[in-house]
């Protein structure tokens, strides 16, 4: 019962037309609207209370304050014959009627309360974070411009020059800041042509970095071979043109060896790219036609490595589903995660000269070689489960190999 003998009051909602609105009413009489903004009378829908007195709107008013319902953000109020009420409160009594949660109101001051705790905390964390991409682009900048006489010199030779100097620049710069990137016998790559042979990580992340330092020091364009699928990318033409990237036909890598240039490649292509692991087991299968290039065109072979490329960026290909997808459809649809910060470094491996009277099976043997003995950390394993791992009669493992290298963390 309500004051003065009246009946309960009861809440109902206002028409389309009045913002934000709570009712309160005797039950037996008519409903009455109310504005929370204020600035209109009340509007009373016809029934036996239509002349409800001021008085007891007021003492109306004063039961419902009794409630222990205390109204927040009072910024609003309306005149002088007007219970107080604030969008808010009308607000958050609706939300409480939605969803049946009681007590929203302290739900609400507990979230603004958690949020006023932490907002200095983050504040805190992201301004260093804005410092350091601001100092990043600075450094990059400053690299650009203590090169600007080489790339001055570089636009005055070739119209490529320059764009190509700018770009290696860019990755190098990179490189030395996100991954610590070095290059242990760069003295190794020759001034004629040659036939570089890597292992392929994840990403050819590490092949950037190199083939920016080849292109800074040495002043040569290192020439690759990539997957088809990468020709059909949007976009991708002009990059391809200007990098004198290659299909990998064997007469298009034996012109460009003939030609005198730097020749890259990765015999494990996409296959060991994605489904290679932290053992950095070779996928190369049955594929030796490296070798024969390098025999057609009388040049020797360089191996190259990265230390950690695995552990930069890691795939997904572990599970057999993506490599049935793989097999069927050729496309690298395997997740890629990472980027990690981790220290990179090439090892350029000594030139395996041509011989008149090498095989192809002997000089693939001898850059494979080179993977297996590239550190001094090894343990035994099995041939059969290396051989079902890399894909059955494809598998490759010398016979007078007991060992197999795995690489770990060291500067």
């Amino acid at each position: 019962m309500g004051p003065g003998g009246a009946a309960a009051p009861v809440w109902r909602r206002a028409p389309r037309f009045a913002p934000c609105l709570l009712l309160r009413a005797p039950r037996g009489s008519s409903a009455q609207y109310r504005p929370c903004g204020g600035g209109e009378e009340w509007k009373k829908s016809p029934g036996p209370d239509r002349e409800r007195s001021a008085t007891k709107a007021a003492a109306a008013a004063a039961a419902f304050s009794e409630t222990g319902e205390n109204m927040i953000g009072q910024n609003e109020t309306c005149n002088a014959e007007q219970i107080p009420m604030s969008y808010l409160t009308c607000t958050l009594y609706i939300l409480e009627g939605w969803t049946g949660v009681e007590h929203l109101e302290e739900y609400l001051s507990y979230v603004v309360y958690l949020t006023w705790l932490f907002t200095p905390l983050l504040i805190a964390f992201l301004l260093p974070a804005i410092i350091l991409v601001l100092l990043y682009i600075s450094i990059v900048i400053l690299h650009i411009y203590k090169r600007r006489t080489d790339l001055k010199e570089a636009y005055l030779n070739d119209f490529w020059d320059g764009a190509r100097q700018m770009v290696a620049t860019l990755w190098y710069v990179h490189a030395r800041i996100w991954n610590g990137y070095e290059v242990c016998g760069l003295e190794k790559i020759p001034d004629g042509p040659a036939l570089v042979v890597f292992y392929h990580g994840a990403t050819p992340i590490d092949f950037f970095y190199f083939m920016a330092v080849v292109l800074i020091k040495k002043k040569r364009i290192l020439h690759i071979v990539a997957d088809h699928f990468v020709f059909s990318l949007p976009g991708f033409k002009l990059l391809l043109d200007v990098f004198s990237v290659l299909h990998g036909t064997q007469e298009e890598c034996g012109k460009a060896l003939t030609k005198g240039h730097l020749l890259a490649i990765a015999p494990g292509g996409v296959r060991e790219a994605l489904f290679s692991n932290e053992n950095y087991i070779l996928i190369w299968g049955n594929r030796k036609g490296f070798a024969q290039v390098a025999i057609d065109a009388k040049v020797p072979i360089i191996p190259m490595f990265t230390q950690n490329v695995r552990e930069s960026i890691r795939s997904l290909g572990g599970l057999r589903l993506f490599r049935l997808m793989y097999e069927y459809l050729r496309l690298p649809v395997v997740p890629l995660y990472g980027n990690f910060p981790v220290k990179l470094r090439t090892y350029v491996g000594d030139p395996i000269p041509y011989k008149t009277n090498v095989t192809v099976d002997e000089l693939a043997d001898k850059v494979r070689l080179f993977y297996f003995n590239i550190t001094e950390c090894s343990i035994p394993i099995i041939y059969s489960k290396v051989a079902n791992f890399l894909g059955g009669e494809g598998a490759f493992l010398p016979s007078h190999v007991y060992q197999w290298p795995i690489l770990h963390y060291y500067d």
